[in-house]
Protein backbone atom coordinates (compact mmCIF):
# COMPACT_ATOMS: atom_id res chain seq x y z
CA UNK A 1 0.00 0.00 0.00
CA UNK A 2 1.43 3.62 -1.31
CA UNK A 3 1.91 6.20 1.87
CA UNK A 4 -0.65 8.44 -0.45
CA UNK A 5 -3.41 5.72 -0.41
CA UNK A 6 -3.35 4.70 3.83
CA UNK A 7 -5.99 6.49 5.64
CA UNK A 8 -4.87 9.72 7.17
CA UNK A 9 -5.89 9.32 11.08
CA UNK A 10 -7.92 11.51 12.60
CA UNK A 11 -9.74 12.10 15.83
CA UNK A 12 -12.89 10.12 14.98
CA UNK A 13 -14.34 9.96 18.29
CA UNK A 14 -14.42 13.80 18.75
CA UNK A 15 -17.58 13.76 17.08
CA UNK A 16 -21.01 11.82 16.64
CA UNK A 17 -22.46 9.77 19.36
CA UNK A 18 -20.52 8.90 22.45
CA UNK A 19 -22.59 5.60 23.46
CA UNK A 20 -21.88 4.29 19.99
CA UNK A 21 -18.03 4.95 20.31
CA UNK A 22 -18.42 3.15 23.42
CA UNK A 23 -20.33 0.13 22.41
CA UNK A 24 -18.76 -0.50 19.28
CA UNK A 25 -15.22 -0.47 20.49
CA UNK A 26 -16.21 -2.34 23.65
CA UNK A 27 -17.96 -5.07 21.41
CA UNK A 28 -14.82 -5.60 19.11
CA UNK A 29 -12.96 -5.74 22.34
CA UNK A 30 -14.89 -8.16 23.95
CA UNK A 31 -14.66 -10.52 21.23
CA UNK A 32 -10.80 -10.91 20.90
CA UNK A 33 -10.83 -10.67 24.83
CA UNK A 34 -13.56 -12.84 25.43
CA UNK A 35 -11.89 -15.48 22.84
CA UNK A 36 -8.58 -15.47 24.58
CA UNK A 37 -10.39 -16.37 28.08
CA UNK A 38 -12.04 -19.52 26.43
CA UNK A 39 -8.78 -20.74 24.54
CA UNK A 40 -7.18 -20.27 27.99
CA UNK A 41 -9.70 -22.54 29.27
CA UNK A 42 -9.54 -25.01 26.44
CA UNK A 43 -5.50 -24.97 26.64
CA UNK A 44 -5.62 -26.53 30.23
CA UNK A 45 -8.60 -28.83 29.28
CA UNK A 46 -6.29 -30.33 26.34
CA UNK A 47 -3.86 -30.94 28.44
CA UNK A 48 -5.85 -32.17 31.34
CA UNK A 49 -7.12 -34.76 28.62
CA UNK A 50 -3.43 -35.98 29.97
CA UNK A 51 -5.19 -37.63 32.94
CA UNK A 52 -2.07 -36.21 34.71
CA UNK A 53 -3.03 -34.18 37.36
CA UNK A 54 0.44 -33.50 37.81
CA UNK A 55 0.19 -32.16 34.46
CA UNK A 56 -2.98 -29.82 34.46
CA UNK A 57 -1.53 -28.42 37.72
CA UNK A 58 1.93 -27.82 36.24
CA UNK A 59 0.43 -25.71 33.80
CA UNK A 60 -1.88 -24.17 36.37
CA UNK A 61 1.05 -22.91 38.42
CA UNK A 62 3.45 -21.27 35.24
CA UNK A 63 0.28 -19.77 34.05
CA UNK A 64 0.03 -17.82 37.09
CA UNK A 65 3.86 -16.84 36.75
CA UNK A 66 2.72 -15.64 32.92
CA UNK A 67 -0.55 -13.49 33.84
CA UNK A 68 2.60 -11.46 36.09
CA UNK A 69 4.18 -10.32 32.85
CA UNK A 70 0.99 -9.79 30.57
CA UNK A 71 -0.41 -7.56 33.48
CA UNK A 72 2.97 -5.31 33.09
CA UNK A 73 2.43 -5.65 29.39
CA UNK A 74 -0.76 -4.24 29.80
CA UNK A 75 0.29 -1.59 31.75
CA UNK A 76 2.36 -0.55 29.09
CA UNK A 77 -0.28 -0.64 26.25
CA UNK A 78 -2.50 1.60 28.64
CA UNK A 79 0.40 4.39 28.20
CA UNK A 80 0.48 3.94 24.32
CA UNK A 81 -3.09 4.09 24.15
CA UNK A 82 -3.37 7.29 25.90
CA UNK A 83 -0.70 9.06 24.52
CA UNK A 84 -1.51 7.91 20.91
CA UNK A 85 -4.89 8.99 21.13
CA UNK A 86 -3.87 12.28 23.26
CA UNK A 87 -1.89 13.20 20.35
CA UNK A 88 -4.28 12.15 17.64
CA UNK A 89 -7.29 14.38 19.22
CA UNK A 90 -4.76 17.11 19.61
CA UNK A 91 -4.47 17.06 15.73
CA UNK A 92 -0.46 15.82 15.68
CA UNK A 93 0.07 12.80 13.38
CA UNK A 94 4.21 13.60 13.79
CA UNK A 95 3.58 13.30 17.57
CA UNK A 96 1.48 10.52 17.17
CA UNK A 97 3.98 8.39 14.92
CA UNK A 98 6.38 9.56 16.72
CA UNK A 99 4.83 7.99 20.64
CA UNK A 100 3.95 4.60 19.04
CA UNK A 101 7.45 3.94 17.98
CA UNK A 102 8.87 5.19 20.86
CA UNK A 103 6.33 3.20 22.81
CA UNK A 104 6.79 0.24 20.71
CA UNK A 105 10.34 -0.32 21.83
CA UNK A 106 10.23 0.51 25.73
CA UNK A 107 7.23 -2.23 26.12
CA UNK A 108 9.26 -4.50 23.72
CA UNK A 109 12.39 -3.98 25.81
CA UNK A 110 10.95 -4.12 29.38
CA UNK A 111 8.99 -7.14 28.17
CA UNK A 112 12.15 -8.72 27.01
CA UNK A 113 14.00 -7.92 30.04
CA UNK A 114 11.60 -8.24 32.67
CA UNK A 115 11.10 -12.24 31.32
CA UNK A 116 14.75 -13.00 30.98
CA UNK A 117 15.48 -11.99 34.46
CA UNK A 118 12.81 -14.11 35.54
CA UNK A 119 14.05 -17.42 34.06
CA UNK A 120 16.75 -18.44 36.69
CA UNK A 121 14.53 -17.12 39.45
CA UNK A 122 11.55 -19.28 38.51
CA UNK A 123 12.12 -22.27 40.12
CA UNK A 124 12.20 -19.89 43.46
CA UNK A 125 9.26 -18.46 42.46
CA UNK A 126 7.08 -21.43 41.97
CA UNK A 127 8.08 -22.69 45.10
CA UNK A 128 6.57 -19.22 46.27
CA UNK A 129 3.11 -20.03 44.78
CA UNK A 130 3.21 -23.64 46.24
CA UNK A 131 4.41 -25.88 42.91
CA UNK A 132 5.74 -28.96 44.66
CA UNK A 133 7.33 -32.39 42.83
CA UNK A 134 5.98 -33.50 39.23
CA UNK A 135 4.34 -30.36 38.91
CA UNK A 136 7.18 -28.36 39.77
CA UNK A 137 8.99 -29.82 37.02
CA UNK A 138 6.67 -29.26 34.69
CA UNK A 139 5.71 -25.69 35.40
CA UNK A 140 9.53 -25.11 35.42
CA UNK A 141 9.99 -26.83 31.72
CA UNK A 142 6.89 -24.55 30.63
CA UNK A 143 8.11 -21.55 31.69
CA UNK A 144 11.87 -22.21 30.36
CA UNK A 145 10.05 -22.45 26.74
CA UNK A 146 7.53 -19.69 26.74
CA UNK A 147 9.49 -16.89 29.09
CA UNK A 148 11.30 -15.29 26.52
CA UNK A 149 8.55 -15.15 23.82
CA UNK A 150 6.93 -12.22 26.12
CA UNK A 151 8.25 -9.68 24.47
CA UNK A 152 6.54 -11.23 20.86
CA UNK A 153 3.22 -10.64 23.00
CA UNK A 154 4.52 -7.14 25.18
CA UNK A 155 5.04 -5.94 20.98
CA UNK A 156 1.77 -7.12 19.88
CA UNK A 157 0.01 -5.40 22.25
CA UNK A 158 1.79 -2.25 22.03
CA UNK A 159 0.58 -2.52 18.27
CA UNK A 160 -2.96 -3.30 19.74
CA UNK A 161 -3.19 -0.36 21.48
CA UNK A 162 -1.90 2.43 18.44
CA UNK A 163 -4.64 0.55 16.50
CA UNK A 164 -7.40 1.44 19.43
CA UNK A 165 -5.80 4.74 20.05
CA UNK A 166 -6.68 5.47 16.29
CA UNK A 167 -9.65 4.14 16.67
CA UNK A 168 -9.30 0.79 14.43
CA UNK A 169 -12.16 -1.28 16.50
CA UNK A 170 -11.76 -3.98 13.87
CA UNK A 171 -8.15 -4.51 13.27
CA UNK A 172 -7.37 -3.96 17.06
CA UNK A 173 -9.54 -7.20 18.00
CA UNK A 174 -8.09 -8.95 14.82
CA UNK A 175 -4.81 -8.73 17.07
CA UNK A 176 -5.72 -10.86 20.00
CA UNK A 177 -8.56 -12.77 17.93
CA UNK A 178 -5.94 -13.90 15.38
CA UNK A 179 -3.89 -14.89 18.34
CA UNK A 180 -6.65 -17.21 20.46
CA UNK A 181 -7.66 -18.79 17.08
CA UNK A 182 -3.88 -19.64 16.58
CA UNK A 183 -3.79 -21.15 20.03
CA UNK A 184 -7.00 -23.09 19.14
CA UNK A 185 -5.66 -24.69 16.69
CA UNK A 186 -2.42 -24.93 17.49
CA UNK A 187 -3.01 -26.97 20.54
CA UNK A 188 -4.91 -29.98 19.57
CA UNK A 189 -2.64 -30.74 16.67
CA UNK A 190 0.50 -30.33 18.91
CA UNK A 191 -0.41 -32.05 22.07
CA UNK A 192 -2.16 -34.77 20.46
CA UNK A 193 -1.00 -35.06 16.64
CA UNK A 194 2.52 -34.27 17.44
CA UNK A 195 2.40 -36.25 21.25
CA UNK A 196 4.12 -33.16 22.46
CA UNK A 197 2.04 -33.17 25.62
CA UNK A 198 2.62 -30.17 27.27
CA UNK A 199 5.86 -29.25 25.61
CA UNK A 200 3.59 -28.85 22.59
CA UNK A 201 1.11 -25.98 24.65
CA UNK A 202 4.27 -24.33 25.43
CA UNK A 203 4.99 -24.13 21.37
CA UNK A 204 1.59 -22.96 20.57
CA UNK A 205 1.83 -20.27 23.05
CA UNK A 206 5.25 -19.09 21.26
CA UNK A 207 2.96 -19.18 17.86
CA UNK A 208 0.03 -18.03 18.93
CA UNK A 209 2.16 -14.55 20.79
CA UNK A 210 3.98 -14.53 16.84
CA UNK A 211 0.34 -14.38 15.50
CA UNK A 212 -0.27 -11.57 17.86
CA UNK A 213 2.32 -9.51 16.98
CA UNK A 214 2.06 -9.97 12.99
CA UNK A 215 -1.08 -8.68 12.82
CA UNK A 216 -0.19 -5.73 14.85
CA UNK A 217 2.43 -4.92 12.78
CA UNK A 218 0.01 -5.01 9.46
CA UNK A 219 -2.63 -3.01 11.23
CA UNK A 220 -0.67 0.05 12.44
CA UNK A 221 2.37 0.03 10.30
CA UNK A 222 1.42 -1.59 7.45
CA UNK A 223 -2.02 0.25 7.28
CA UNK A 224 -2.05 3.03 8.99
CA UNK A 225 1.53 3.96 9.33
CA UNK A 226 1.29 5.39 12.54
CA UNK A 227 4.67 3.90 13.84
CA UNK A 228 7.65 6.09 12.65
CA UNK A 229 11.22 5.75 12.14
CA UNK A 230 13.06 5.26 15.02
CA UNK A 231 14.96 7.69 16.54
CA UNK A 232 16.90 7.02 19.39
CA UNK A 233 17.34 10.41 21.22
CA UNK A 234 13.81 10.63 20.66
CA UNK A 235 12.57 7.10 22.12
CA UNK A 236 14.65 8.24 25.22
CA UNK A 237 13.04 11.52 25.86
CA UNK A 238 10.00 9.69 25.71
CA UNK A 239 10.28 7.55 28.33
CA UNK A 240 9.36 9.97 30.82
CA UNK A 241 5.24 10.35 29.69
CA UNK A 242 5.35 6.53 29.05
CA UNK A 243 6.11 5.55 32.61
CA UNK A 244 3.95 8.26 34.20
CA UNK A 245 0.84 6.42 33.07
CA UNK A 246 2.63 2.81 32.46
CA UNK A 247 3.70 2.79 36.26
CA UNK A 248 0.95 3.72 37.91
CA UNK A 249 -1.21 1.12 35.22
CA UNK A 250 0.92 -1.53 36.07
CA UNK A 251 0.77 -1.53 39.63
CA UNK A 252 -2.81 -1.10 39.72
CA UNK A 253 -3.45 -4.08 37.40
CA UNK A 254 -1.09 -6.81 40.14
CA UNK A 255 -3.79 -5.47 42.81
CA UNK A 256 -5.98 -8.09 41.77
CA UNK A 257 -3.48 -10.65 42.17
CA UNK A 258 -2.64 -9.79 45.25
CA UNK A 259 -6.32 -9.69 46.27
CA UNK A 260 -7.48 -12.93 45.33
CA UNK A 261 -4.56 -14.61 46.69
CA UNK A 262 -5.42 -13.22 50.31
CA UNK A 263 -8.97 -14.25 49.65
CA UNK A 264 -7.56 -17.73 48.53
CA UNK A 265 -6.09 -18.07 51.81
CA UNK A 266 -8.69 -17.30 53.87
CA UNK A 267 -10.97 -19.64 51.95
CA UNK A 268 -8.50 -22.68 52.07
CA UNK A 269 -9.52 -22.52 55.49
CA UNK A 270 -12.48 -24.31 54.84
CA UNK A 271 -11.20 -27.39 53.26
CA UNK A 272 -10.91 -28.32 49.36
CA UNK A 273 -14.38 -28.41 48.43
CA UNK A 274 -14.43 -24.71 48.93
CA UNK A 275 -11.17 -24.32 47.50
CA UNK A 276 -12.61 -26.37 44.16
CA UNK A 277 -15.93 -23.68 44.59
CA UNK A 278 -13.36 -20.89 43.96
CA UNK A 279 -11.74 -22.52 40.56
CA UNK A 280 -14.83 -22.87 39.10
CA UNK A 281 -15.91 -19.33 39.79
CA UNK A 282 -12.41 -18.09 38.57
CA UNK A 283 -12.68 -20.19 35.02
CA UNK A 284 -16.20 -18.79 34.93
CA UNK A 285 -16.00 -14.85 35.58
CA UNK A 286 -13.40 -13.98 32.98
CA UNK A 287 -16.13 -15.39 30.58
CA UNK A 288 -19.22 -14.24 32.27
CA UNK A 289 -17.75 -10.41 32.85
CA UNK A 290 -14.86 -10.14 30.15
CA UNK A 291 -16.78 -7.25 28.22
CA UNK A 292 -16.13 -5.30 32.08
CA UNK A 293 -12.19 -5.22 30.85
CA UNK A 294 -12.81 -4.72 27.37
CA UNK A 295 -14.72 -1.37 28.04
CA UNK A 296 -12.11 -0.36 30.44
CA UNK A 297 -9.38 -1.25 27.76
CA UNK A 298 -11.33 0.44 24.81
CA UNK A 299 -12.70 3.66 26.67
CA UNK A 300 -9.45 5.38 27.15
CA UNK A 301 -8.83 6.17 23.33
CA UNK A 302 -12.46 7.87 23.80
CA UNK A 303 -11.60 9.98 26.62
CA UNK A 304 -8.00 11.00 25.22
CA UNK A 305 -9.10 12.29 21.74
CA UNK A 306 -11.88 14.03 23.19
CA UNK A 307 -9.37 15.75 26.42
CA UNK A 308 -7.10 16.36 23.56
CA UNK A 309 -9.62 18.13 21.64
CA UNK A 310 -10.66 20.11 25.24
CA UNK A 311 -14.37 18.55 24.76
CA UNK A 312 -14.66 18.07 28.03
CA UNK A 313 -18.57 17.65 27.71
CA UNK A 314 -17.74 15.01 25.30
CA UNK A 315 -15.50 13.40 28.29
CA UNK A 316 -17.96 13.48 31.20
CA UNK A 317 -20.69 11.61 28.75
CA UNK A 318 -18.16 9.33 27.81
CA UNK A 319 -17.64 8.43 31.85
CA UNK A 320 -21.70 8.49 31.90
CA UNK A 321 -22.32 6.09 29.15
CA UNK A 322 -19.43 3.94 30.35
CA UNK A 323 -21.37 4.06 33.57
CA UNK A 324 -24.47 2.78 32.21
CA UNK A 325 -23.28 0.04 30.10
CA UNK A 326 -21.15 -1.07 33.23
CA UNK A 327 -25.14 -1.50 35.15
CA UNK A 328 -26.97 -2.94 32.18
CA UNK A 329 -24.03 -5.56 31.30
CA UNK A 330 -23.60 -6.68 34.73
CA UNK A 331 -27.28 -7.32 35.59
CA UNK A 332 -28.29 -9.33 32.25
CA UNK A 333 -25.18 -11.37 33.18
CA UNK A 334 -26.33 -11.32 36.96
CA UNK A 335 -29.46 -13.20 35.62
CA UNK A 336 -28.04 -15.33 33.84
CA UNK A 337 -25.82 -16.71 36.19
CA UNK A 338 -28.82 -17.12 38.63
CA UNK A 339 -30.87 -19.86 35.96
CA UNK A 340 -27.46 -21.41 35.10
CA UNK A 341 -26.34 -22.48 38.41
CA UNK A 342 -27.45 -25.65 38.10
CA UNK A 343 -25.97 -26.19 34.48
CA UNK A 344 -22.61 -24.95 35.92
CA UNK A 345 -22.69 -27.13 38.39
CA UNK A 346 -23.15 -30.46 36.58
CA UNK A 347 -20.77 -28.89 34.20
CA UNK A 348 -18.04 -29.33 36.87
CA UNK A 349 -19.67 -31.82 38.47
CA UNK A 350 -19.86 -29.95 41.44
CA UNK A 351 -21.51 -31.41 44.86
CA UNK A 352 -21.94 -30.69 48.13
CA UNK A 353 -20.37 -27.72 49.73
CA UNK A 354 -18.46 -26.65 46.19
CA UNK A 355 -22.45 -26.76 44.51
CA UNK A 356 -24.01 -24.40 47.74
CA UNK A 357 -20.97 -22.02 47.05
CA UNK A 358 -20.90 -21.85 43.20
CA UNK A 359 -24.40 -21.39 43.67
CA UNK A 360 -24.81 -18.78 46.36
CA UNK A 361 -21.98 -16.98 43.78
CA UNK A 362 -24.07 -17.25 41.48
CA UNK A 363 -27.33 -15.63 43.46
CA UNK A 364 -25.38 -12.52 45.29
CA UNK A 365 -21.87 -12.61 43.82
CA UNK A 366 -21.88 -11.36 41.26
CA UNK A 367 -23.11 -8.20 42.84
CA UNK A 368 -19.29 -7.32 43.30
CA UNK A 369 -18.61 -7.15 39.66
CA UNK A 370 -20.99 -4.13 39.41
CA UNK A 371 -18.76 -2.29 41.49
CA UNK A 372 -15.59 -3.64 40.29
CA UNK A 373 -17.00 -2.56 36.71
CA UNK A 374 -17.34 0.72 38.48
CA UNK A 375 -13.41 0.39 39.35
CA UNK A 376 -12.43 -0.31 35.84
CA UNK A 377 -14.47 2.41 34.32
CA UNK A 378 -12.95 4.72 36.69
CA UNK A 379 -9.65 3.95 36.29
CA UNK A 380 -9.53 4.52 32.31
CA UNK A 381 -10.67 7.80 32.84
CA UNK A 382 -7.84 8.73 35.52
CA UNK A 383 -5.49 6.92 33.48
CA UNK A 384 -6.22 8.88 30.41
CA UNK A 385 -6.80 12.34 32.33
CA UNK A 386 -3.61 12.31 33.75
CA UNK A 387 -4.17 11.22 37.12
CA UNK A 388 -2.79 7.43 36.99
CA UNK A 389 -1.48 7.56 40.58
CA UNK A 390 -6.18 8.00 41.61
CA UNK A 391 -6.24 4.61 39.35
CA UNK A 392 -3.39 2.68 41.55
CA UNK A 393 -4.70 4.22 44.58
CA UNK A 394 -8.20 2.74 44.61
CA UNK A 395 -7.34 -0.91 43.28
CA UNK A 396 -4.75 -1.13 45.99
CA UNK A 397 -6.94 0.13 48.53
CA UNK A 398 -9.71 -2.39 47.20
CA UNK A 399 -7.23 -5.00 47.19
CA UNK A 400 -6.03 -4.61 51.18
CA UNK A 401 -8.56 -2.30 52.92
CA UNK A 402 -11.50 -3.74 50.57
CA UNK A 403 -10.30 -6.80 50.95
CA UNK A 404 -8.30 -8.07 54.16
CA UNK A 405 -10.96 -6.79 56.72
CA UNK A 406 -13.97 -7.16 54.85
CA UNK A 407 -12.94 -10.98 53.45
CA UNK A 408 -12.39 -11.69 57.03
CA UNK A 409 -14.54 -10.81 58.91
CA UNK A 410 -17.02 -11.82 56.42
CA UNK A 411 -16.05 -15.48 56.90
CA UNK A 412 -15.28 -15.59 60.67
CA UNK A 413 -19.46 -14.55 61.20
CA UNK A 414 -20.69 -16.53 58.14
CA UNK A 415 -18.30 -18.78 56.31
CA UNK A 416 -17.28 -19.25 52.79
CA UNK A 417 -20.69 -17.11 51.90
CA UNK A 418 -19.86 -14.00 54.19
CA UNK A 419 -16.95 -14.44 52.89
CA UNK A 420 -17.86 -13.83 49.67
CA UNK A 421 -20.47 -10.89 51.26
CA UNK A 422 -17.25 -9.24 52.37
CA UNK A 423 -15.86 -9.19 49.20
CA UNK A 424 -19.45 -7.72 47.50
CA UNK A 425 -19.30 -4.87 50.49
CA UNK A 426 -15.38 -4.43 50.25
CA UNK A 427 -15.81 -4.04 46.41
CA UNK A 428 -19.36 -1.26 46.58
CA UNK A 429 -17.06 0.96 48.94
CA UNK A 430 -14.35 1.52 46.76
CA UNK A 431 -16.48 1.18 43.40
CA UNK A 432 -18.68 3.83 44.52
CA UNK A 433 -15.54 6.06 45.68
CA UNK A 434 -14.01 5.37 42.33
CA UNK A 435 -16.77 6.63 40.09
CA UNK A 436 -17.38 9.33 42.49
CA UNK A 437 -13.94 11.34 41.87
CA UNK A 438 -13.74 10.15 38.27
CA UNK A 439 -16.32 12.97 38.15
CA UNK A 440 -14.78 15.54 40.74
CA UNK A 441 -11.51 14.77 37.97
CA UNK A 442 -13.32 15.51 35.05
CA UNK A 443 -14.80 19.04 36.70
CA UNK A 444 -11.55 20.06 37.57
CA UNK A 445 -10.20 19.83 34.39
CA UNK A 446 -13.50 21.36 32.67
CA UNK A 447 -12.74 24.42 34.97
CA UNK A 448 -9.01 24.51 34.37
CA UNK A 449 -9.99 24.22 30.46
CA UNK A 450 -12.09 27.05 30.76
CA UNK A 451 -9.82 29.23 32.47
Amino acid sequence: MNVESRPRPRAVFTEGSILRHVLVMTATGSIGLVAIFVVDLLSLLYVSWLNDASLTAGVGFATQILFFFVSINIGLTIAIGALVARALGAGDRARAQQLSVSGLVHTSVIALITSLLAIPYRHDLLLLLGARGEALAVADHFLLITLPSNVLLGAGMALSGVLRAVGDAKRAMYVTLFGAIATAIADPILIFGLGLGVNGAAIATIFSRAVILAAGVYGAIYVHGLVARPQRRKIMLDIAPMMTIAGPAILTNIAAPVANAFALSVFAGFGEPIVAALAIIDRVTPVAFGVLYALSGSVGPIISQNYGARLMHRVRGTLTDCVSVTIVYVFAVWLLLWFAAPGLNSMFRATGPTAELVAFFCTYGAAAWLFLGLIFVSNAAFNNLGFPILSTLFNWGRATLGTIPFVTYGAMQAGPQGGLLGMIAGAALFGSLAVATAYWAISRLTKRAKV
